[in-house]
């Protein structure tokens, strides 16, 4: 068995500090994070966390278990690169005399997708979404021409078999409390614990 990469998903209420506590679990464990997205998702006042890793399964698991212990965690998944649909976005910043003077460079960029976010007279702005293997390749390709400037977002993703957390949601508020469950409980003086 050997460490490979995770995403990890966490559905969150907005919460301050949230951020913080979540970070503190991965670095008690020593865990490099290798990118981190949060976002709104498709719940209203839900949020989402996606974090990636390197790590054995068995330490995945356990980290998503004491990040739902998290009091306001409302699920945490984690999955394989197989197991999601993902993309990151890359900008890369190039002098504009290099592309303007070198037919073959843009030759290149329409080969990787790339398009023009910003054209100035001293530079040009390419971005490119994709996997980070193509990005990075990307880089390779502009190097010789003068690359100035390099910058990747954190992965967004989305689960590949999945109703959707939206689902899994509803099923929660639906469902009816257990037959064991104490409504109220409460401390007398001079007694034990009892329940009304």
């Amino acid at each position: 068995m050997q460490k490979q990469e995770f995403t990890i998903t966490v559905y969150t209420e907005n919460q301050v500090g949230l951020l913080n506590r979540i970070a503190i679990i991965f670095s008690r464990r020593k865990i490099n994070i290798e990118s981190l997205n949060t976002s709104p998702s498709e719940v209203d006042s839900v949020h989402r966390f996606t974090i990636v890793i390197n790590e054995y399964e068995e330490v995945v698991r356990k980290l998503c278990r004491q990040i739902e212990k998290q009091v306001d965690v409302l699920k945490a998944y984690y999955n394989t690169n197989d197991e999601i649909v993902w993309q990151e976005l890359a900008m890369y910043k190039v002098p504009t005399d290099v592309i303007a003077e070198e037919v073959k460079v843009e030759r290149l960029l329409s080969q990787h997708g790339a398009k023009a976010v910003v054209i100035r007279k001293d530079y040009t702005v390419f971005e490119v979404s994709g996997h980070r293997e193509e990005t990075d390749k990307l880089i390779e390709v502009l190097e010789p021409y003068g690359l100035i400037e390099f910058v990747r977002s954190a992965r967004v993703a989305i689960i590949k078999k999945s109703d959707g957390f939206h689902s899994k949601l509803k099923e929660f508020e639906y469902k009816e409390p257990g037959e064991h469950a104490v409504e109220n409980e409460f401390l007398d003086k001079n007694q034990e614990v009892f329940s009304m």
